[in-house]
């Protein structure tokens, strides 16, 4: 069973406990949880991109999305059967060792295709490129930006939106151009650098763990 403490609800009312600079921005969360959950729900992904601290802040997000984050996470039921009845034993010990996913793509781990299509096109085209590839309409597209202003998140969204694809941007408190761009802004209050890198990082842990109570059971 999910353990009661890290239901949905009360992992976003604690971040607002700890962080309460960050009720500002309390409704634009919310939302942006509400759109990544109806995504996953329709088969969808989680595509996240961002230059510099928030390229890796995008590795970071969907390495908490892929494997366990707050609590270790069954597989479906479903799979767990077909592995034991495919593999016996075998199968049954791989189950037992693998964790739910939520499926999710960091555009910023791509290194062949990204140097290739800098050297061969636009560099600044990256994201969009890969969006373009990537992107199905029951995803959400994830732009990690300080000053709303990075040109390869900008063509991103623009690519995004033209695919029918819903957009989040993580900015800091202007939002910059990508908040006309965007379906959600979260706007944290800073205009430092990293200082609004240190209020994202608690945003999109929240966010992690709300999907992951969530979607999931415990083992």
């Amino acid at each position: 069973m999910k353990r009661k403490e890290y239901s949905t609800d009360n992992i976003f009312e604690h971040l607002f406990l700890r962080y309460p600079g960050l009720m500002c921005c309390r409704e634009d969360i919310h939302a942006a949880y509400d759109r990544m959950a109806e995504g996953y729900r329709r088969g969808g992904k989680l595509l996240v991109a961002g230059n510099g601290g928030s390229a890796a802040d995008s590795e970071h997000i969907v390495g908490e999305l892929m494997k366990s984050f707050l609590f270790n996470r069954r597989i479906t039921p479903s799979f767990e059967t077909e592995l034991h009845r495919l593999f016996g034993a075998d199968g049954q010990s791989l189950a037992d060792k693998m964790e739910g996913a939520l499926a999710a793509i960091p555009l910023t781990s791509m290194p062949a295709l990204s140097s290739a299509f800098s050297n061969d096109v636009d560099a600044a085209v990256g994201f969009a490129q890969m969006l373009n590839g990537y992107g199905s309409k029951d995803d959400v597209f994830l732009g990690i930006t300080t000053s709303g202003n990075s040109q390869n998140i900008l063509y991103a969204l623009m690519a995004a939106k033209a695919k029918g694809i819903f957009t989040v941007v993580l900015t800091g408190q202007s939002g910059g151009k990508a908040k006309a761009l965007c379906d959600v802004c979260i706007c944290v209050p800073s205009s430092q650098t990293f200082a609004i890198q240190e209020y994202h990082l608690p945003i999109y842990h929240a966010l992690c763990a709300m999907l992951e109570a969530d979607f999931f059971e415990e083992k």
